[in-house]
């Protein structure tokens, strides 16, 4: 998920989301390792790049982020009780579409959080802070037609699909041939 053609949001480096079980702030070098380890899981990767582990040093060339610790639009994702890894989350500027400002979501969660409710945890607060602290009008996502689980989360935090589109693909992946969905949510007004 998350275009490399969007613009950085840059949050500001002592920017914090706190939600009920988790803390989101600003990628560090620190978080390195962790970043790394999320993408070496071929589970991970299998709606990305079909399941190939990214070189330590990332793919600054991929159609999607591989954060390495100094992204100023990419959050990490703690528990915040044990203070554990769990994933990360960004948010893109997409400037004026359609003459409303939006942004992009973007999120990967390590396997062991899969199926606990952290993914739409963490993407209502984003979508929160995106429409009262960044004052975006809309906020989208995209993600293979294929990956129910990532639709699910952006069903449930409220995002509805809009749209199918079929880029065109450098590397096989399963269901690629289905396409990618794009959904959205608008601020209220």
């Amino acid at each position: 998920m998350a275009s490399r053609a969007c613009e950085p949001n840059h949050f500001p480096s002592d920017f914090r989301l706190n939600t009920e079980r988790l803390t989101l702030r600003q990628v560090q070098p620190s978080d390195r390792a962790d970043l790394v380890a999320l993408e070496a899981d071929a589970e991970v990767m299998r709606y990305l790049n079909g399941g190939r582990p990214v070189p330590d040093a990332g793919l600054p060339d991929a159609d999607f982020l591989t954060p390495r610790g100094e992204e100023p639009e990419v959050l990490a994702a703690h528990q915040r009780v044990s203070g554990a890894f769990v994933g990360w989350f960004a948010l893109f500027d997409e400037g004026l579409v359609d003459g409303l400002r939006s942004a992009e979501i973007g999120y990967r969660l390590n396997r062991s959080s899969w199926g606990s409710g952290y993914a739409t945890e963490g993407v209502n607060a984003l979508i929160k802070a995106a429409f009262e602290s960044f004052g975006y009008a809309r906020v989208r996502a995209e993600t293979m037609a294929a990956n129910n689980a990532s639709r699910r989360v952006l069903e449930k935090a409220g995002l509805r699909q809009i749209d199918t589109v079929f880029p065109k693909r450098n590397l096989f992946i399963p269901g690629a041939e289905l396409g990618e969905v794009i959904y959205e949510i608008r601020k209220l007004k």
